[in-house]
């Protein structure tokens, strides 16, 4: 009986921790709880994460929070010389922080979350087509920038390996797309090739609240 259990489905930031365990070939289980389902805010889940966000990963008498640290988590613990999505080596570690602290600032908070409150759920943070607007504008100047960087002809972010910096730049693309954010070439054709794994398409599923009904 395996001693993972993720809390947490139905976002793109779960499906970033649902597809790090099928990348890594883990078992595990799921506590499909959902945000602003009044879910989070149960005793049973306050007591595992006070700040009442998912996902979160146990394991066994471990909890970590945060959709990008339970990602390299997982890898660090779980991951093999094959499948590991974090690097060891000090530089490409440093290298490996310095992608996903820009994608989770830049592209993630600053930019898709501010659609994500002010589009997506305006009757809870209120109308705001300005900062949305600018918000919009601001993701498409950032990766602009990051698609540059692809024009060396690597395949992922980190070079010819994929890592987990890839899966949360895809989950960050992947939410553009559904509000119909145009994407440079290099960046779609990255998206497409992540989001054809097989591990992508099985957190895919597992991602829904209702394949562990």
């Amino acid at each position: 009986m395996t001693n993972l259990t993720l809390w947490g489905a139905g976002t793109s930031r779960t499906i970033r921790a649902h597809w790090a365990m099928h990348e890594l070939g883990l078992a595990y289980r799921c506590e499909p709880i959902q945000s602003r389902s009044g879910e989070t805010q149960e005793p049973r889940y306050t007591a595992i994460n006070p700040r009442q966000k998912i996902p979160a990963l146990v394991d066994g008498d471990f909890v970590i929070t945060e959709s990008a640290a339970i990602l390299a988590y997982l890898s660090t613990t779980y991951g093999t010389e094959t499948n590991a999505l974090v690097p060891t080596d000090t530089r490409q570690r440093a290298r490996y922080d310095e992608w996903a602290s820009f994608i989770l600032m830049e592209l993630d908070a600053t930019s898709m979350y501010v659609v994500r409150r002010h589009h997506g759920l305006p009757e809870i943070y209120g109308s705001a087509p300005v900062a949305v607007d600018t918000a919009f504008a601001y993701f498409q100047r950032q990766v602009g920038r990051v698609a540059a960087t692809l024009d060396d002809g690597r395949d992922w972010l980190m070079g010819d390996r994929f890592t987990g910096v890839d899966m949360l730049m895809t989950t960050c693309l992947t939410w553009a797309t559904r509000l119909d954010q145009p994407l440079p070439d290099t960046l779609a054709r990255l998206r497409d090739r992540a989001t054809a794994r097989p591990a992508y398409q099985a957190a895919s599923a597992a991602n829904d609240p209702a394949y562990w009904a």
